[in-house]
Order: structure tokens, then sequence, then C-alpha cells
């Protein structure tokens, strides 16, 4: 049961829906490639936003829910880094033009928040009628934190998924784009774009992702409107770090160890969490283990913070290290 006013919430979809109509309508009307300095500007303002949006959340909810949205929003936002690498190999393989990808982007990014939203109440459903779910969260989210450690989740190639083949199979799709137009007309005969396969490659692909990342968020808070609004602000900026960091994404070296460790640690949360409300006949005779130890939302937070924020700070010492070598191998040639 959420514990934010219903007026809030209603407020804050209003908000969040009024930004997402500007962002397709009226500046996805405008393609461009954006410029450092616009994508810089446009991550501290979604960051600055999440941030508010927490501290309101705290003057109206109180503490618990507000710590839960920042636990989750920082989480969110660093699973979907790892979107930015398969957004990178779909607009390669699709030949997407350098000016049309930001509002490619766009319109992706709010397929996905759609799908993610049902899958979100979906799970919300399921966990409120089967607490042992938590069980499976939890074994599947430390079996993707051992993956990420041993690098048995990686792949370098995109796949088509089922819905775009099946589309390909009974549509006609034209091999070249028209500006951002969805549908074509060529030697007479009407054909979707390219455009149309791209949107859906990007939505569908993102909910892949949703199946790592919202057990995650599950286990750091029960309320449907924090895990929605944690993934909204972390899928919100993810245009401007895919212009921004592009090339660089290889250099966060130690991201997956940190990933790993959160996920690992909210893994075992969900199931000690489940041990408290286990209904289970076959463990501990249907009976709640009572021994197990509740996880404070504050420790959740603080592990985050520290396993993320060390990773990255060791990706940049890794980098600057690797770079001042490189630099003096050079020295030594000349």
């Amino acid at each position: 049961m959420s514990e934010t006013p219903v007026a809030f919430m209603i407020a804050t979809f209003v908000v969040l829906a009024a930004f997402f109509v500007v962002d397709l309508f009226v500046i996805g009307r405008k393609p461009h490639v954006p410029s450092t300095k616009e994508c810089l500007q446009h991550i501290a303002f979604f960051v600055v936003a999440a941030l508010i949006f927490g501290g309101i959340m705290w003057a109206v909810a109180g503490a618990k829910p507000a710590v839960e949205f920042y636990s989750g929003w920082l989480t969110e936002y660093s699973l979907s880094v790892d979107n930015l690498f398969v957004f990178v190999i779909i607009m390669s393989n699709f030949a997407v033009p350098k000016v049309l990808q930001k509002y490619v982007l766009s319109v992706g990014i709010t397929v996905a928040l759609v799908l993610r939203g049902i899958f979100i109440l979906i799970g919300a459903a399921l966990i409120e009628r089967f607490t042992w779910i938590f069980f499976l969260f939890g074994a599947f989210l430390i079996v993707t934190a051992v993956k990420l450690v041993t690098g048995g989740d990686d792949d370098e190639e995109y796949h088509e998924n089922g819905i775009i083949k099946a589309l390909r199979k009974v549509m006609r799709i034209s091999d070249e784009y028209d500006g951002e137009k969805l549908r074509t007309v060529k030697d007479g005969v009407r054909y979707f774009t390219p455009m149309l396969v791209v949107f859906l490659a990007i939505g569908t692909t993102d909910v892949m992702f949703a199946f790592d990342s919202i057990p995650a968020i599950f286990g750091l808070t029960k309320d449907p409107f924090i895990v929605f609004t944690s993934n909204v602000f972390a899928l919100l900026g993810l245009q401007q770090l895919y212009f921004l960091l592009g090339a660089l994404l290889d250099k966060l070296v130690y991201l997956p160890l940190g990933l790993s460790v959160v996920l690992g640690f909210i893994g075992i949360k969900l199931i000690m969490e489940a041990l408290h409300g286990n209904s289970l006949p076959f463990l501990n005779g249907g009976q709640p283990v009572a021994w197990v130890p509740e996880v404070p939302t504050w420790l959740s937070l603080a592990v985050i913070i520290v396993s993320l924020g060390g990773a990255s700070l060791a990706s940049v010492l890794k980098m600057r290290s690797l770079e001042a070598g490189g630099g003096q191998d050079v020295a030594k040639a000349e």
C-alpha cells in the first residue's frame, strides 16, 4: 500500500505526461545531434529534478518513502547504463542517421516506460498475493550478480527479439528512412520505414533489461508508485548519457562489479524478506522465520552509494592510469 498522498501521485503523473508530450511533439520535431554542453545541462537538470522530487516526497510522505525512492533511482539509473551498450548496437545495426537518434531514443524510451508500467503492475499484484515470489526474485538477482562478475552475461551483438521478427513477416518494411516518418511510399506502394522497427527494438529490448531491474527495486520498496517513478527518472537522462558517453562506456570497467554487489545485496535482502513473511508449508512448518534480521532502508541506500560510487571512482582512476602509462610509452618510443 502506498504511503504517498493520492493528490501528489496524480500531480506527478500529470507533470510527467506533459513532459513526455513536449519532448516527443515539440523538442522531438527539431532533430539534431546534442552538443556536449547540452548533454551536460540536461543530465544535471534530470539529476536535480530527481533530488527535488525525492525531497518533496520526504515532505509529503515522510523519510522512508523518500529514501526508498533515492535507493531505487540510483539502482535503476546505474542498471540503465547497460541499456546504452545495446542502444549503440541497435542504432548501428539499423543505420539510424545521427540526426534522428535523439528522436528515436525519446520514442523508444516512452514505449519502454509504458511497457515497464504494465510489468510493474503485474509484479505488484503477484507480490501482493504470493509473497513467496520474493524467493524467485532474490535467487534471480543473485544469479545475475554472479554473471556480471564472471562475464557470463556479456553479449556484444544485438539479436532481434520475437516481436521484431514477427513484424517483419507480416508487414512491408522499406530499407530506407524517410525523416521521422513511420510510413512512406515507394514505387506507388506504401511501406513502413525502418523507424518503426527501431522504436520497437529499443522499447522491447529495454523491457528485457527490466527483468533485472524491476525485481531489484521491488527489493527496496513495495510501493508501485515509487517503483514507477524511480524508473521514469532513471530513464529520463538516458538520451543525453547516450550522446555524452558513447564510446566511453567501455571505460567504466568496474561498474559491472559495483552492480553485482548491489544486485547480490538486494537479492539476499529479498530472500530475507521472503523468510519473514514465509507461508511455504515445507519451510519452517509454513511459519515466518522470526530470527532473520530486517535490513533497514538506510543501509540499502548506503550499500548502493558506496558500491556504485566506489566502482565509478575506481574506473576513473584505472582509466587515468592507463592513459598515463600510454603517454609514457609514447615518450619512450620517441
